[in-house]
């Protein structure tokens, strides 16, 4: 079992990460190096926080063999080591090896290898290819010159920083520059920016995620931020199509003075494969391709342009499909909590949905999960479970609070991490302090990963799930992962006392601690900065849960989701007509399509064996005269069959209307001459009910 714990992790949490990126990320559609670029970038922090656990059971496991190692020898005996300080340990608590260790020599090179490769990807890699993802170039090498260039500055800013604390440890005479410093200082400057951006994401996540646990539970609360959402997303989707309809408009005058022989069609016909499918037969059926590109003195665009033209083309098709699933999303999401609320009050305890899900459910599913047991637990459990965690998880959120402006005391030890660590340690409990790690540096990553993927930068960063988010964010987010994990580990084995530069004590390091080379190099960092700067978490904290932020850009004019504001009641109720008017168009649609269901149970039979009877007892001139007559027609006919079919399928498509007689005679008009002209084969009958002339040729053209 030494190597069989780590083996387990590693593909447990590279099936992890795969599972969260095929939720985010579009495998289809994507470039193969955009997804194998996050997913390696997601793999290798998520195995940090998974992997960390185990280093630090197996290092508290080598400080008792140390120990005991250290204290065999007799009492008048000169002990000496690098851990002969450390205290003997008990006779009565053996050393013993716990289920996951890992054996020496291992561990380090892991480590060296995890953290290089997640900086390599986010100092150098993943921004190259940030650039080169969103590039609009038609070649391999325009993108790599306007990817080149996009990061000059991006790396020049790393270059400026690096030398600055080059310049300060080469000015200070008690230091010797050597490798091992250079490397020090390259880790203590992206763990500084790792940092200050860990303690901002942190500070939201502590308070903003049991907050929202708790106001899930709430009655209404969902289904009233649901109809807000409902409003600022239609907007959206409206400023999406307008965006995408100009971008066309673009493309079609560029598709139109380009011909077919012009050096720059190429770019064109790239540009074209981006559109959507619709505009293009659109515009190629308005294709001129006799046309040659020198008859005309026309001006052309020139490639910069279309470079410009293909980056947006990119954007808003991108843009405006992410907006039409969400919307549908959004829709079943708000007409399930409407079901939601409906049913609270039902007498018979069994959930009813208004619509039923499109996609049959498994019948496993169905069997457990029936609708008396789904009553229970969305209109009873659910929201006491909800409460029960969000105090739970309030509870993590006083602790880590507490620990982060304790952890630097070590006489007495503040921090209740560490306690809870030194109490497992002295009885050599593995698996408590293997569950106690994990659950800590569990929930602390949870706090900063959520809030990652919870902002949105405008439109240039948003992971939108359902496989919608664009690969700018998906590298980003990608990039932000690599650099808070380093941060987060060393934050955490400071709150544990692992950390030999907190505790200042001789023991023995964790392996990952080891790999990051001595602090003392940089000591206004490791005494000051590292110390000091986690206590910030209080202030942010307090002012997420006074919502503070959400009140500011309220003010910028952001509409944010606040339940004292006007503007906030405004969008509620327009979102909640929206959603309301979706809910009638469905219903509409269902009852067509019953109709049209029922129309074909009933008269589909009949009209088949009529068909049969009418070609048995057909006459045999009649039958040489169809032939002759189908044998003149047919190139006639040949060439409009496919717009017959085109009316026949919306014919089928179209939308049932429902009539009553009050309102069949508002309008003589338009029941006279508009529906007559619509529907001419069916004459109306009292109650609302519409009846065929000729019931045997009703379905003769379907």
């Amino acid at each position: 079992m030494s190597g069989a714990a780590l083996g387990l992790e590693i593909v447990f949490v590279f099936f992890l990460a795969l599972f969260l990126l095929h939720r985010y990320g579009d495998f289809k559609k994507q470039h193969r190096l955009v997804i194998v670029g996050t997913l390696l970038a997601w793999y290798l922090c998520f195995l940090i926080v998974f992997i960390l656990p185990l280093d630090v059971s197996t290092t508290i496991y080598n400080r008792c063999k140390h120990a005991a190692a250290n204290s065999s020898p007799p009492e008048n005996s000169n002990i000496t080591g690098l851990y002969a300080t450390a205290a003997p340990v008990p006779s009565q608590h053996p050393c013993f090896k716990p289920w996951s260790y890992i054996p020496d020599g291992i561990m380090p090179i892991f480590w060296r290898v995890v953290y290089w490769t997640s900086q390599f990807l986010t100092w150098i890699l993943l921004p190259f290819m940030q650039s080169y993802a969103r590039s609009g170039g038609f070649s391999i090498t325009g993108k790599i010159k306007t990817a080149l260039i996009e990061n000059a500055i991006y790396y020049g800013t790393y270059l400026l920083i690096f030398g600055a604390f080059l310049i300060y440890v080469a000015v200070n005479p008690h230091l010797h520059l050597e490798w091992n410093q250079l490397q020090t200082i390259g880790i203590a400057a992206a763990n500084t920016w790792g940092l200050f951006l860990l303690v901002l994401l942190l500070g939201y996540g502590l308070v903003e995620i049991p907050r929202s646990y708790w106001n899930g539970a709430k009655r209404g609360y969902l289904l009233m931020k649901t109809y807000f959402k409902a409003a600022k997303l239609m907007t959206e989707k409206a400023d999406a199509e307008e965006t995408l309809e100009d971008v066309m408009e673009e493309v079609r005058k560029v598709n139109d003075s380009i011909k077919y022989n012009h050096p720059l069609r190429k770019c064109v016909d790239t540009i074209l494969k981006k559109c959507p499918t619709e505009y293009q037969e659109k515009m190629g059926r308005n294709m001129d391709d006799y046309e040659d590109f020198d008859e005309k003195h026309n001006t052309y665009p020139s490639e910069k342009s279309l470079v410009k033209l293909h980056k947006q083309v990119i954007y808003s098709v991108q843009r405006h499909r992410r907006t039409q699933v969400q919307w549908q999303i959004l829709l079943e999401q708000a007409f399930y909590l409407e079901d939601v609320a409906k049913n609270e009050t039902s007498a018979t305890r069994q959930f009813v949905h208004t619509f039923q899900s499109p996609e049959p459910e498994n019948k496993f599913i169905q069997y457990f999960y029936n609708p008396t047991v789904e009553w229970y637990w969305e209109c009873l459990l659910r929201p006491w479970f909800y409460r029960i965690l969000a105090v739970v998880l309030s509870i993590f959120s006083v602790i880590v609070v507490w620990s982060e402006c304790t952890f630097f005391s070590t006489t007495p030890v503040l921090s209740l991490f560490a306690v809870f660590i030194q109490l497992a340690e002295k009885t050599y409990n593995y698996i408590y302090i293997e569950i106690a790690c994990f659950l800590s540096i569990f929930f602390l990553s949870i706090c900063v990963y959520s809030t990652v993927f919870r902002i949105r930068v405008f439109n240039y960063y948003y992971l939108a799930s359902h496989h919608q988010t664009d690969a700018y964010s998906l590298l980003f987010s990608g990039m932000l992962f690599c650099r808070l994990t380093p941060p987060l580990c060393l934050n955490f084995l400071g709150l544990t006392h692992m950390d030999s530069s907190i505790s200042h004590q001789n023991t023995q390091p964790t392996a990952y601690t080891s790999i990051m080379g001595s602090m003392k190099v940089l000591s206004f960092i490791a005494d000051g900065f590292y110390i000091y700067y986690p206590m910030l978490v209080v202030i942010l904290c307090i002012a997420t849960y006074f919502s503070l932020g959400t009140r500011c850009l309220n003010l910028l004019g952001f509409q944010q989701f606040m339940g004292d504001n006007d503007m906030t009641s405004d969008l509620v109720d327009e979102g909640k007509e929206l959603i309301r008017r979706e809910k009638r168009k469905r219903q509409r649609q269902e009852e067509g399509e019953n109709r049209r269901r029922e129309w074909k149970e009933r008269y589909g039979h009949s009209r088949e064996d009529s068909t049969r009877n009418r070609n048995v007892h057909v006459d045999p001139k009649e039958s040489n005269l169809s032939d002759l007559s189908t044998n003149r027609s047919s190139k006639y006919t040949r060439a409009s069959n496919r717009t017959e079919r085109d009316r026949i399928e919306l014919l089928q498509d179209v939308e049932p209307l429902d009539f009553n007689a009050e309102t069949f005679t508002d309008d003589p008009l338009e029941s006279e001459s508009g529906r007559s002209f619509l529907y001419p084969p069916f004459r109306y009958q009292p109650g609302g009910r519409y009846l065929s002339m000729s019931q045997s040729r009703i379905f003769d053209d379907v």
